[in-house]
């Protein structure tokens, strides 16, 4: 034991542990428990006794060798089952896959009403909303249909849709078996489904595909939405999307068809209001696009019209005025102004043929004429007439 510790306290370099590895040592030795308690633990012991030799190769790394890599789980690699932001351009898919909704009118009564101009869907809270869903061709057995909710602006896309707190809290409207969070509900079928995407947290129902009856064309789920869209704490106002898609049981898309969705108290007011303001927008839309193509063409025009040449305009103010005896005719309407226009031609041919000279004098002679009688005329043509110092009147 003596000689153990000796060995021990030298530095342990790759002799000295050679030596202590061909050293008998009995305390390494286990003994077979005596006790019948341990019996349980004879799997601990160990099967075959120490090596006696030493081998120096034991610790040495082989260059060749690869170093070990870490293990990939494929749990980490997988694709999640859906996407972060679901996509909602229509996919009618090799099945034809289309919806069709009741045709009802914008009365204030009606609980439910789609307008084709907006596509989008009014109705009331959890009232019953009827789509129909047709397909050319019947889709693989199991397939089923997903409703699905987001939100239809790219700054709330993220957020997923939920009920209000309020919604969730009461005991109305949430007796069935569906969570309490769901927004998009399907009513009348117990098969229904309730999923939560672990990696987004959407949530979505899922309904067997059922073929339609004899004598039909489509296959009717009624939805109900659970949550009006002015709620605090819900939609808040925020326009939602509702995704309908026809998977096989796999997961695998075959159709995607996207409505706007309004839950509100008057759905037939609503609709109403909103196809007036669409049409406004279009006529002023359309009123743009005219003014904007009349300027186009108003621009062409000037571009196409030549441009004035600047020598032209300098020789005809430059050449010498040239005697215009070329008669136009000139077309007037009414006798009157013919008479009138007539005269004034007239009076212009005279001017024409009268010397300047006798001219000035016939003027000069009107304008002495004119002053004579007004000089005549200061007294007044009726009442009494003004004396004059020669003049006496009768009575005198």
């Amino acid at each position: 034991m003596a000689d153990l510790v000796e060995n021990v306290s030298l530095p342990l370099s790759q002799e000295s542990f050679e030596d202590l590895w061909k050293m008998n040592l009995n305390l390494m030795a286990v003994q077979p428990p005596v006790n019948e308690a341990w019996a349980g633990y004879d799997h601990f012991m160990m099967e075959a006794p120490l090596q006696q030799e030493f081998d120096p190769r034991l610790f040495e790394v082989s260059a060749t060798e690869p170093a070990p890599q870490p293990s990939i789980s494929t749990l980490d690699t997988g694709s999640p089952p859906t996407s972060t932001v679901p996509t909602t351009s229509d996919y009618p898919g090799a099945l034809g896959f289309q919806l069709r909704f009741l045709q009802s009118s914008t009365a204030k009564s009606v609980t439910c009403t789609y307008s084709p101009d907006l596509n989008k869907l009014f109705c009331q809270l959890a009232k019953t909303c009827p789509v129909q869903i047709v397909v050319d061709h019947p889709p693989p057995p199991g397939a089923v249909v997903r409703a699905l909710a987001i939100y239809k602006k790219l700054s709330d896309v993220a957020d997923v849709v939920r009920r209000c707190p309020h919604h969730q809290s009461t005991s109305e409207n949430n007796e069935g078996p569906a969570p309490r969070g769901h927004l998009v509900r399907v009513e009348g079928n117990q098969r229904a489904e309730y999923m939560e995407d672990g990696n987004t947290l959407r949530q979505s129902v899922l309904v067997p595909y059922e073929p339609p009856q004899v004598g039909s064309e489509c296959t009717t789920v009624l939805y109900n939405f659970m949550c009006n869209s002015s709620c605090m704490g819900g939609m808040n106002r925020r326009p939602i999307l509702t995704i309908i898609t026809l998977e096989t049981q796999e997961g695998q898309l075959l159709g995607r068809r996207s409505f706007e969705v309004r839950v509100c108290a008057c759905p037939g007011r609503d609709r109403k209001t909103e196809e007036i303001n669409l049409k406004k927008q279009q006529e002023t839309t359309l009123e743009t696009k005219t003014k904007a193509a009349q300027g186009i063409k108003r621009s062409l025009k000037e571009a196409s019209l030549p441009a004035p040449r600047p020598e032209a305009s300098k020789k005809t103010k430059s050449s010498p005025a040239v005697s215009d005896d070329e008669i136009y005719t000139l077309q007037i309407r009414g006798k009157e102004r013919y008479e009138m226009l007539k005269k004034f031609n007239d009076s212009l041919e005279l001017s024409e043929l009268v010397p300047v000279a006798d001219a000035d004098k016939y003027r000069q002679k009107r304008l002495t004429k004119r002053v004579a009688k007004r000089e005549l005329g200061l007294g007044p043509k009726k009442g009494k007439k003004l004396l004059v110092k020669e003049e006496k009147s009768d009575s005198d």
